[in-house]
Parts: C-alpha cells; structure tokens; sequence
C-alpha cells in the first residue's frame, strides 16, 4: 500500500540551515542607509537587530549550524510530516502525484516558528530583555511569542488592524504565550498617532506595523526588534522544510517537477524552495519553482523591481526587491500574511532572472481550492497557504489534461483552525 505520510525521525532533523547567497549566480544588491541611501554597514542596524542574525543576514557561508538549544524547541514540531495527497488526486482524477508539507503541526500553527525560535534563541543569548515586532494575519506573531515564553523574553506585537479584528483568537494565543498585542496602527507611537490622525479608519498595513514595531525597538535600549519575512536570515531559517521535504521525497524514490509556495514576504516560499533552487543552479534538475500571491496584492506579478523601503514611515533600509510602493495599502483579504508591499530580496533576485515563475489569484478561487482541499485531505488550511493548493489543483488539471505524471509539491504552511470566519464570509458569499 503507498504512504499518505512520509515521515522522518528526529535524528534526520536538518542540524544545517541552507544559504543560498553564495550560490546565486551573481550577488545581491546591498541594502542602502534609508537617510544617506548609501550602502548601509552592520554596525549601523545593531540597535534593532541581534549581532548574529546580522552576521547571517550576510554571510558567505553556505550552511549555517543550527544551535543545540533551538534544535531542541525544533524537535516539539520537527521533522514536520510530508503527506501524499491521495483523496485530492482521485477527486481531480490527475496523473499527478500531489506532496505537501505540513507546517501547521508546529505549536503556533505555521512556519513561522522555524525562524521565531532561532530569532528569539541569538537575542537571548546577547541580553535581550524585550522583542518588538509587528504581524498580519498572526501566524508571525503567534510564532514570536512562543519563542519568546521559551526564552523568556518579554514580546511585544503590533497587529495589522484589519487582521486585529477579523482573527480575535490570534490575538488570545498570543497572549496565552504572554504577549502584548496591540491593533496597528496604534497610539502607542508617534508614527502610529500620525496614521491614526490622518486616516482614523485605515484597516492598517503590514509596512504601517512594521514602522511602530521599529520605532518601539529603537526608543527602549533593552528592546530589539525580529522581523518574520523578507530579510535573508529569517528567509536561511525557513530552508528547514526544504531539506526535509528532500529526504522525505527520497524514500519515495521521486523528485518534483514543480514546488510551489505562497508567496507574501518570501520567507515560505523561501523555505520549501531554495533548495530546489539549489539544484538547478548547479544543472543536476529543472523544476519549477511557482511563487503563489493574491490578485490584490501582486507584488511579484505586477511590481516593479528597484529599491524601496521596507516599511511606511521610511524608518528601515532600502532594500532592491519587487514593490508596489511602500505607502501601498492594499485590501482587506482574509490572507493577511501576504498584504505586504515588498518581497524578499533573495526572491525578487530569482525571480528577475527568471529562476522563479509567479502567479496571482483572486479570494474566491482561492477558498474554493481550500475547500476542496479541507473536503478530501481533511485539512482545513490557512487562507495564505489555500494559494499554494489553487495553483497546485490547477497544475494537476494540467496534468490531467496533457496526460503527464508530474510530481507536484507544495508547502501547506498553517493550519486555518482561527480563519472560521473568513470561512463563514465565503459561505455566505460575501468574498469576491
């Protein structure tokens, strides 16, 4: 009979993360001082960020040890499952071999543990007595305030209004870990009184929490602030799934043609990814690699690829990386996780030398393959990881209708057990 689960043991636990930054076929461009736009030193962000996580955010080393300590927090959730999609093959009656891994069996629901934890970890062990940051739908923040409880370190999270008031119990997990949460933007800080002043009903935006998060840090000299995407370090710490995804997929003696991820800030995609990536630099394979955004927020289909800032009040380094603008404030969709302006500059680079493709989808499309999905595969999956499954159920039709036995892979980042309500809304029909 063939495996629905293919399953590692702990002691086949990546003990590495992967840096893909000495494999890029040419370097990536530096982040430049948001006030001289000059190339910016690291000195210069040692008070937001931890000394190591900068040191990573630009190393040349091609694998990093993950710490003993971080992968003792890891082994609550890791090596996370890899499951064969057999119901949702059959539905679709595909000759597509359809993978996914499942992140949503870590403690916060989501990937975004595999970087908090290491985040939370290297500013502990520098002193670190608080931690700012900002998060959209709450997976980030879940994340963030798990690995602080674990190193006791005190969190505060800034959260997209929007996403503040559509997922109530994202907030409660939050404090349960016992975090402070507040709806961004907030009166809380300068920045935040100026949103609030100007446009009292603003749902808020990711590059909006971003900026009080970061103002937050830098006014309290025991505070740092951890971002949960787009920089290179938290984009390194992802690549855990990838190297499991590997070996998992090599006790099924195959190999993907196509990997896909939803793609917000880039660290999911990032994750599940670059290794694959990896492999067609150096000529061994040719997948493809497919980064999934919603139509509302299409920062990889329909930006422009240059430098911007990385948040709204131009308080962070100006990265190179596909943008719609960094005041952009897109729509209330349920999958808050990716309504940010910006990418990953590591994914805006593959992209722009077409070693990634991107694809865009709407709300609706996108329920309806997490639906389908949750009605044969039991899993009732996060609106930013339904992306993934609509691109992959469209990819298996393809299949279907060329009559090609690909192997498909995808990253089902977080579960969606605290987006019943957008569940309801798409019921009721009132998603678009």
């Amino acid at each position: 009979m063939e495996k629905t689960k293919i399953i590692l043991d702990e002691n086949e636990m990546p003990k590495k993360w992967y840096n893909i930054l000495p494999d890029l076929p040419t370097p990536l461009e530096p982040p430049l001082n948001p006030r001289t736009k000059e190339p910016l030193k690291p000195e210069e962000l040692e008070p937001i960020f931890a000394k190591e996580l900068l040191r990573q955010e630009l190393s040349s080393k091609r694998y990093i040890n993950i710490p003993k300590e971080v992968l003792e927090v890891y082994k609550l959730w890791r090596p996370s499952p890899l499951y064969r999609a057999h119901m949702l093959e059959k539905t679709l009656k595909t000759p597509a071999k359809i993978y996914y891994k499942y992140e949503g069996v870590s403690p916060s629901g989501s990937h975004k543990s595999n970087t908090s934890i290491a985040q939370a970890y290297y500013n502990m062990k520098e002193g670190t007595e608080r931690i700012t940051s900002e998060t959209g739908a709450g997976q980030w923040g879940s994340a963030l305030a798990l690995a602080c409880n674990s190193f006791e370190i005190e969190c505060k999270v800034y959260m997209v209004r929007s996403s503040f008031y559509q997922k109530p119990y994202r907030k409660s997990l939050m404090n349960i870990w016992g975090a402070k949460v507040v709806p961004s933007p907030s009166s809380e800080t300068e920045f935040g009184r100026q949103i609030l002043k100007k446009e009292p009903d603003t749902p808020g935006t990711l590059g909006i929490a971003i900026s009080e998060a970061v103002e937050d840090a830098i006014s309290h000299e025991n505070t740092k602030y951890a971002l949960g995407s787009v920089l290179n370090h938290v984009v390194l710490h992802q690549t855990v799934i990838g190297s499991e995804s590997k070996k998992q997929l090599e006790q099924e003696e195959r190999y993907p043609d196509i990997v896909i991820g939803c793609c917000g800030g880039g660290s999911n995609l990032g994750g599940i990814g670059l290794e694959y990536v990896r492999d067609k630099l150096k000529g061994k394979q040719e997948p493809r690699i497919i980064a999934v955004e919603p139509s509302s927020c299409p920062t990889l289909t329909k930006g422009e690829y240059r430098y911007d800032y990385g948040d709204t009040a131009e308080i962070t380094p100006m990265l190179k990386m596909y943008t719609l603008g960094h005041t952009h404030v897109p729509p209330s969709i349920h999958a808050g996780g990716l309504r940010y302006h910006g990418d990953s500059p590591i994914i805006s680079k593959l992209h722009a030398e077409g070693l990634i493709e991107a694809k865009a989808y709407g709300q609706k499309e996108v329920f309806e393959a997490a639906v389908r999905f949750a009605r044969t595969e039991g899993i009732v999956p996060a609106p930013e990881s339904s992306h993934a499954i609509r691109c992959a159920i469209e990819e298996a039709l393809k299949c279907k209708a060329e009559g090609e036995e690909k192997v498909l892979l995808f990253n089902l980042s977080g579960h969606g057990h605290f987006d019943m309500s957008a569940y309801d809304k798409y019921f009721q029909n009132e998603i678009a």
